[in-house]
């Protein structure tokens, strides 16, 4: 048996202020962004060589949902960004505007630095350290 997360939902204010944040500011790429009616749109964004883990942007549509924008794990770092170059991408994000929340850091496990997206959920950048 094989299984995968195929995507997660994350709940956003607006459609295209959540497209250009993660487009401009992280560098995803817009996989898809479908009319769905009333409206409704289904889009999924995805880091630069990962279009199996996607992230879909829900516009919050209830009082309930709209409550949970940004704080969907209750002020926890919510989603793990992993990459090649820590660097590099620390770098890219930083002079592109992303707030982070402290200085990088190296840990047991890697290099690794918390920033917000634009509606303060918590994520790490995150380089796992090579295992020999």
């Amino acid at each position: 048996m094989k299984q995968k997360i195929g995507g997660i939902a994350l709940l956003v204010e607006a459609y295209d202020e959540a497209i250009a944040f993660y487009t401009e500011k992280l560098g995803f790429s817009l996989v898809e962004d479908t009319d769905l009616g009333q409206g409704k749109r289904w889009v999924l964004v995805a880091p630069p060589g990962a279009n199996d883990s996607q992230l879909l942007l829900a516009k919050a549509a209830t009082p309930e949902q709209r409550n949970r924008v940004g704080d969907q794990t209750g002020g926890r770092v919510f989603l793990f960004l992993h990459t090649d170059d820590f660097w590099r991408d620390y770098y890219r994000m930083n002079a592109a505007g992303v707030r982070f929340l402290e200085e990088p850091r190296v840990e047991a496990y890697g290099t690794v630095v918390v920033f917000e997206d634009l509606y303060g959920n918590k994520w790490d950048l995150l380089q796992l350290r090579e295992t020999e």
